[in-house]
């Protein structure tokens, strides 16, 4: 006679006593947006967008190479960078000057031990001497002025771009952000040498996105429609100015350098890893044909005759 078996219960109707670790992802999608140990230089990075996006990138884990004209300008943001607990140091440089672009690489480079990341959002506007914007149409617009945009804006970024290659080439994830404008895409009287020059760095965006893909270096260009920086203050400080730049904008209101500097976290962390070669518009619309606004009455444009 056999020794009955041991009794078991059923599986069907074992309580469940799955984890939810049972269930979850390897990795999630938030830890896709993080940067530990990755290093980054920030060009532009005293105010506004760059400042935005250094703490962007210090808060998501990166140490940082911060680079802007004078030391002085950059001590507010290193503080602030500081706090996260993360590596940051400044490497000033006038990108105006001939060869600096390179040289400010090189020292990030060798300040951090390489680069997996670089944001470049260094870029002016034709000024006056005091730093106010001359905004002219191109045919009263002096040369001068024209080359001072396309000095800064395109040759030191073609010249940080070459620099910036081979430590980029070693790196294990890296990618390289042109910080480039809505004016690049869309037509904007007044502002040709910036446009022209924006619209430069978009296509060159794509044809290094194209060259240096398979050392596995993303590229890509993140275009701001109108931001609340100090370099706008010219507009948005100007009510008839700036209601006729909003009336051109679906969303109907200026961008913060945050939601800008949210944009340059995305594109520089493996979250958007199967991302390159292309133009990342953080505009509220305003690249829509007419704005996405056809047919609603605007005000009539402050650069009008009288």
């Amino acid at each position: 006679m056999s020794t009955p078996a041991a009794a078991t219960t059923p599986a069907a109707t074992t309580p469940a006593t799955t984890t939810p670790a049972t269930n979850t992802p390897t990795s999630s999608t938030l830890a896709s947006f993080r940067l530990d140990g990755s290093r980054a230089l920030v060009t532009g990075a005293s105010r506004g967008i760059g400042r935005a996006v250094a703490l962007a990138l210090a808060e998501a884990g990166a140490d940082l190479v911060l680079s802007a004209r004078t030391s002085e300008a950059l001590k507010s943001t290193v503080e602030q960078v500081a706090e996260f607990g993360r590596t940051v140091i400044a490497v000033p440089g006038d990108l105006g000057e001939p060869g600096r672009a390179g040289q400010v690489v090189d020292q990030a480079a060798e300040a951090l031990g390489g680069l997996d990341v670089v944001v470049h959002n260094a870029g002016v506007l034709p000024s006056q001497p005091d730093g106010s914007p001359i905004l002219l149409p191109l045919q009263h617009l002096p040369q001068p002025d024209w080359e001072s945009v396309i000095s800064v804006n395109l040759n030191a970024t073609a010249a940080l771009c070459r620099h910036a290659h081979p430590y980029l080439a070693a790196s294990r994830s890296p990618s390289l952000v042109l910080m480039s404008s809505v004016a690049g895409v869309i037509g904007t009287p007044m502002m040709e040498s910036y446009a022209a020059s924006k619209a430069a760095q978009i296509s060159l965006a794509r044809s290094l996105a194209a060259g240096w893909a398979r050392q596995g270096i993303r590229v890509n260009a993140l275009c701001p429609g109108w931001t609340r920086t100090d370099m706008t203050a010219f507009a948005h400080h100007n009510g008839p100015l700036s209601d006729w730049l909003l009336a051109h904008v679906p969303l109907g209101r200026w961008a913060t350098p945050e939601e800008i500097a949210a944009a340059a976290l995305f594109l520089a962390s493996p979250a958007s890893a199967y991302l390159t070669g292309q133009t990342l518009l953080v505009d509220g619309g305003v690249s829509v044909p007419d704005g996405g606004l056809a047919g609603i009455p605007k005000p009539p444009s402050p650069f009008a005759p009288a």
